[in-house]
């Protein structure tokens, strides 16, 4: 009995150890070598602190600062365990909505965004990104249209000429992945963070 028990144990065990062990070490270790910044997170550093990831959407919020798209994802309601709580940008809880498209809830928040953002910028379109969740909630990325909507907004706010934050947003887009996959796309954090070197 136990001669027919053993193969399958020791495969088990030679299994759990190389799946579960060995396999993981050597890919965190040959990631870490070839590709040590995104192995680590992609952390942004400022003054020799991480204050967030190039991977991961943060809120802004200040007229000074561009802002990201919508984030949808939650949190558990420190008051009730069996409920949540908008908590946007969460990474540990990353999703969209999953409001249908003809969801009241969803209208009434898209059509509050519009009207602020109109309030905003009158008389210009408003891009679909600055009132749309993206799938994961995490985005940190907006359009170039997004990014230039704001331009009159911050350049008031840090009384800078627009075509100088213009020029900015320009200089942070990043194009398609070898020019054919994705769009063109401007990390907020990078371009926030560039904003405030310029000492406006």
């Amino acid at each position: 009995m136990l001669s027919q028990f053993r193969p399958a144990i020791v495969l088990l065990l030679a299994f759990t150890l190389i799946t579960g062990l060995v396999y993981p070490l050597a890919v965190t270790g040959i990631a870490s070598m070839i590709f040590p910044q995104q192995a680590g997170g992609s952390l942004v550093m400022k003054n020799g602190a991480p204050i967030g990831s190039s991977l991961i959407g943060q809120t802004f919020t200040k007229p000074e600062y561009f802002h990201p798209r919508p984030s949808a994802t939650t949190d558990t309601d420190p008051n009730d365990s069996t409920k949540t709580v908008p908590a946007p940008y969460n990474a540990n809880n990353s999703s969209g909505s999953n409001l249908a498209p003809t969801a009241k809830a969803l209208a009434d928040r898209v059509k509050g965004d519009v009207a602020a953002l109109q309030a905003e910028n009158p008389g210009v379109p408003v891009p679909g990104d600055l009132v749309t969740t993206s799938a994961s909630g995490l985005d940190p990325e907006i359009s170039p249209q997004a990014a230039r909507f704001q331009v009159p907004r911050v350049a008031k706010a840090r009384n800078m000429s627009e075509q100088a934050v213009s020029a900015l947003v320009d200089a942070h887009i990043d194009g398609r992945l070898f020019g054919l996959i994705g769009e063109p796309r401007v990390n907020v954090l990078a371009l926030n963070m560039a904003l405030d070197a310029m000492g406006k």
